[in-house]
């Protein structure tokens, strides 16, 4: 996967298209990233040790990582990932638009 925790992206599809957030999770067998404040759905939690009164909480569930674009630091637009290697046989992420490393 190209997309990786602690990357700012921007939701192309869905109800929550045109949204950017933080991804705070990847799911590389499933091809799935969760993304901060996006694709929240309402969870029905019983009370337990961890949260006592229990109620309905609003939870991040993962969404398809083809579903989001990454947005580059530099230009501040959507990006497709292209990879190039440097001089020290170093693997990083470029930007395709202006050609800015992202790693």
């Amino acid at each position: 996967m190209r997309i990786k925790k602690g990357d700012i992206v921007l939701v192309t599809t869905g109800k929550d298209a045109g949204k950017k957030g933080k991804v705070l999770r990847v799911l590389p067998g499933q091809n799935k990233v969760v993304v901060e404040g996006i694709n929240r759905v309402k969870k029905h939690q019983k009370p337990n040790r961890a949260i006592p009164q229990g109620g309905i909480l609003k939870i991040e569930t993962p969404m398809n990582a083809s579903n989001v674009m990454l947005l580059c630091n530099k230009c501040d637009k959507p990006t497709r990932i292209g990879s190039k290697v440097l001089d020290n046989n170093e693997k990083v992420r470029v930007c395709k638009n202006c050609g800015e490393i992202l790693d």
